[in-house]
């Protein structure tokens, strides 16, 4: 997605090799312009799949999870980092690990709300480690719904995510892949033009 990575280009901050701030325009700031188009990009992607549920973890994926709700026209959950006292029904649960936080903590969603009659698209803001995704991932797994694939805004390609959820057989799209960077500059991967042919094969189109 060319507009997003002129975007990382011109207003991202990359502090070092290995962390990369978009909190003017994606994650903290966000440019609600960029986050439909990005969820109409994610919609174009997986739109022959049989979509019922999108799912994500709070707080920065809820947007995007959200813009893809609406352009795929499915409702979103998003599963939360600590169990509210609202929260009072069963759930289901896994543990994570935030690399940048440096603290565990168990992401959660009802189970009023997922189930095996559920075909879900995870969505997210950034892959790198992988681990919240594999909760995510393991949470679906629990439910008995069908995960159709994960869609993530940036990737940091350098890190082993996009490897862990590939040794689970899940497909995994990434708007931008970045290849390496530093500060000062950024390198990206082209994205596979033949990934949306890989989509509609896999669901018998």
């Amino acid at each position: 997605m060319k507009v997003l990575e002129e975007r990382i280009r011109e207003e991202g901050l990359i502090l070092s090799d290995t962390v990369l701030k978009v909190d003017s325009f994606l994650n903290h700031q966000v440019d609600t312009e960029l986050a439909l188009q990005i969820g109409q990009e994610f919609a174009s992607i997986f739109r022959d799949l049989p979509v019922t549920k999108i799912l994500t973890v709070e707080a920065s994926g809820i947007q995007f999870a959200m813009a893809a709700g609406i352009a795929l026209k499915v409702p979103f959950i998003y599963a939360k980092k600590k169990k509210a006292v609202t929260l009072s029904e069963a759930v289901y649960s896994a543990p994570v690990h935030s690399f940048t936080r440096r603290e565990d903590y168990r992401i959660s969603i009802s189970q009023k709300y997922l189930g095996p009659e559920d075909k879900v698209l995870i969505i997210d803001d950034f892959l790198a480690t992988g681990v919240a995704l594999i909760g995510l991932a393991d949470i679906v797994k629990e439910s008995g719904a069908e995960l159709l694939g994960v869609g993530c805004v940036i990737e940091k390609s350098f890190q082993k995510g996009r490897g862990l959820l590939e040794q689970r057989g899940i497909p995994v799209h990434s708007l931008a892949r970045i290849s390496s960077m530093s500060p000062g500059e950024v390198h990206f991967i082209d994205n596979d033009v033949q990934y949306k042919e890989m989509i509609k094969e896999s669901a018998g189109c």
